[in-house]
C-alpha cells in the first residue's frame, strides 16, 4: 500500500509539473493527420483570413492543439464557419477593427494527458484578457465524446444542428 501511495503521489507531482510549466503559443502549422476531430480540414483553412491555431507547449513538446475561426455569428457547420469569418475579416478590414467578436473552437485535441483540458482553460483566459472577444463557442462533431468533454470542463450546449452542436464558454 506504501508503494502504490508514493507511486500516486509520483503521478500527480508529475501531470501538475507540466501543467505549471506549459504555456499557449500560437502555431503557424499543426500536423493534421494528428486531428481527430477534423483532419479532413487543410492548413490553408485552418490559418486562412480570420483563423489561428493555439497549441500549449511544454518543455519543447506541443501537448494540445486547438483550432479557431473569429465570427459575428454562431456557424452551425464547417461550410458556414468558412463563410463566416472570411466576412469577418473583410469586415474588419474596412473598418479597422480586429476580426470577428466571437472565437469559434473548430477542433481540438490532446496528446499528452489533461491537455485537452489545459488548452480550453488557456483560451479561455486568454479571449477574457482581450479587448475584442466576447464570446468562447465551439463547432463541435454531433459525439458523446465531444459533448462530454464540453460540459466537463464548464461549457453549456447553445444549440444542436444538423451535423454539428455548438456549447458555450461564458466570458
Amino acid at each position: 500500500m506504501k508503494n502504490f501511495n508514493k507511486k500516486v503521489k509520483e503521478k500527480f507531482a508529475n501531470f501538475f509539473d507540466w501543467v505549471k510549466g506549459a504555456e499557449l503559443i500560437e502555431l503557424k502549422t499543426c500536423n493534421i493527420e494528428e486531428d481527430p476531430i477534423r483532419p479532413e480540414l487543410d492548413i490553408k483553412f485552418r490559418t486562412s483570413y480570420g483563423r489561428k491555431i493555439y497549441g500549449v507547449k511544454y518543455k519543447k513538446e506541443i501537448c494540445a492543439i486547438m483550432c479557431f475561426g473569429f465570427a459575428n455569428a454562431i456557424p452551425t457547420s464547417v461550410n458556414e464557419l468558412d463563410l463566416m469569418t472570411k466576412d469577418a475579416h473583410l469586415q474588419s478590414a474596412l473598418r479597422d477593427q480586429k476580426v470577428g467578436k466571437i472565437a469559434i473552437a473548430y477542433t481540438v485535441w490532446s496528446k499528452k494527458k489533461g491537455g485537452g483540458k489545459l488548452i480550453v482553460k488557456e483560451v479561455f483566459k486568454k479571449i477574457k484578457k482581450s479587448n475584442h472577444l466576447n464570446r468562447l463557442v465551439t463547432l463541435s462533431p454531433l459525439t458523446d465524446m465531444a459533448r462530454n468533454f464540453h460540459l466537463r470542463n464548464g461549457a453549456f450546449e447553445l444549440q444542436v444542428n444538423k451535423e454539428t452542436q455548438n456549447f458555450e464558454y461564458k466570458i
